[in-house]
């Protein structure tokens, strides 16, 4: 795990409140797994074994193709929402800047929610032709009793983010003596300041594993020693140069500093040129190296 020595630039928070927001975001889908307990037990009785070690969970659609591609795409869904924020509190809310929710953020996840109850739509079309065939495959198991009907089915699929104010200890409205409020005051901004610090940790890290890797492939200077990288290893460190432009939510400079540095030494740079340019290569991976140096200490 990784030791989290950086700290966050002393900034005021209501300063980082008023370019950050929080985003709480519920993407729920319908398992279609359910533990059998007469085949359970009957497995533990067939094993002399004792009750309760074992459990048979079938999937009550068998391979259904069209619930698969709703839950591989809420989970592609999240992979893209943790891309555009960083974590906050252990709640589950994450943080960005209003320019990232704004430009990006906003655009992006709003077409996924389509998407998605559009795939839901696909499936619950199939939802009752999939039971009839599930009778087939699970043969024994099946128990009509186990399905919902449709309607309590499509309230198991939800996909809803909202962005709120990101507080300080200055939103506090409470009936309290001031010695009381100081000290509750004082503990929300100990809070904050962690929570601050683990956000920007969590880019710093994200950055360092990128550059880390693309340091790495690159090191080479002939054929003879010629390491095979994909293209995406140029298109996740533009990701990250993009992310700590538009979520630096401390506006820490030297974040903005490296940002800088790695979009010049990545502006125009392909995969292709760096596998067919061995001056380019070395260059890049020496500008890439420089940043590294240069990171905050996160333990690495």
């Amino acid at each position: 795990m990784t030791n989290l020595n950086f700290t966050a630039p002393t900034i005021d928070a209501p300063t980082i409140a008023s370019s950050a927001v929080l985003i709480d975001l519920s993407i729920s889908t319908w398992t279609g797994r359910k533990m059998d307990k007469r085949a359970s037990e009957t497995i533990t009785s067939q094993n002399n074994a004792s009750k309760g070690v074992a459990n048979v969970t079938k999937k009550l659609l068998g391979d259904c193709d069209e619930l698969t591609a709703v839950q591989k795409f809420a989970a592609n869904a999240r992979n893209t929402h943790y891309a555009m924020t960083t974590p906050w509190s252990d709640l589950g809310m994450r943080a960005t800047t209003t320019a990232m929710y704004v430009n990006k953020y906003e655009n992006e996840m709003s077409a996924l929610r389509t998407e998605f109850h559009r795939l839901v739509d696909v499936f619950l079309d199939a939802y009752d032709w999939e039971i009839q065939n599930a009778q087939l495959k699970l043969g024994n198991l099946f128990n009509p009793d186990e399905y919902p009907t449709r309607e309590a089915l499509a309230d198991k699929f939800r996909f809803r983010y909202t962005a709120m104010p990101m507080p300080t200890a200055g939103d506090w409205r409470i009936d309290a003596n001031n010695e009381t409020a100081s000290v509750l005051k004082e503990q929300y901004e100990k809070y904050f300041n962690e929570q601050l610090t683990k956000a920007m940790a969590d880019i710093w890290k994200r950055a360092h594993d990128a550059l880390a890797k693309m340091s790495e492939r690159l090191d080479y200077s002939d054929d003879q020693t010629k390491k095979v990288f994909r293209d995406s290893l140029v298109g996740n460190v533009q990701d990250i140069i993009d992310m700590m432009g538009q979520c630096n939510i401390a506006n820490d400079p030297t974040m903005a500093s490296a940002q800088r540095k790695l979009d010049m030494a990545l502006r125009g740079v392909t995969p292709e040129a760096l596998r067919d340019d061995p001056y380019l290569r070395a260059e890049t991976k020496k500008q890439v190296d420089e940043v590294i140096r240069n990171l905050p200490s996160l333990g690495f």
